[in-house]
């Protein structure tokens, strides 16, 4: 027994952090307290509307022409594509926008991306900042990534993104005439 604390703890087996409970019912409360945190982090949308500045800034670089992943509400270019249209199965030409739906499907708007550059368009993706996936060392190495500094706040977001963003930039290659 610890002469400070009247009741004995004791660490769980396994527990990485190494926190001390009095009772497995304690150890219980807080794991539901930690889940409940980790739960903020999820939402109930993939589709956020990319924030005006950041957009703006963007366009006087890049001079965009469509916007990939757009409603009519949100759509940053007068030529878009909405879910209905189905962006994936389309030509992308020019300078485009692409803002895909967050989620595990990031992998192929990334992949449409790189595909659409190497057929000349200039292809500029804001993303999750996540250099553990498999979609990240497929495509990425082949493009520039701009860290975002912050967290972005998406329009329409009580508060802003529980994790960092990034722009990947697919270029179309250099031609050697």
């Amino acid at each position: 027994m610890n002469p400070e604390c009247p009741r004995e703890t004791f660490i769980l087996p396994g527990d990485r952090h190494r926190s001390r409970y009095v009772s497995r019912a304690h150890y219980m409360r807080v794991y539901r307290k930690r889940r409940l945190l980790k739960s903020y982090h999820k939402s109930q949308r993939s589709d956020w509307e990319t924030p005006p500045d950041l957009f703006a800034a963007l366009d006087v670089e890049f001079h965009f022409t469509l916007d990939a992943c757009a409603t009519p509400q949100n759509a940053k270019c007068p030529r878009f594509y909405s879910e209905a249209e189905n962006a994936l199965a389309q030509e992308w030409v020019g300078a485009v926008w692409c803002n895909p739906p967050y989620g595990h499907g990031v992998g192929a708007w990334v992949a449409k991306a790189q595909e659409s550059a190497r057929a000349g368009a200039t292809v500029v993706c804001l993303v999750k900042a996540t250099p553990d996936t498999q979609w990240w060392h497929q495509h990425t190495p082949h493009a520039e990534v701009r860290f975002l500094p912050g967290r972005l706040r998406f329009v329409g977001a009580e508060n802003a993104a529980p994790f960092p963003s990034c722009l990947v930039i697919f270029r179309p290659p250099l031609t050697t005439d």
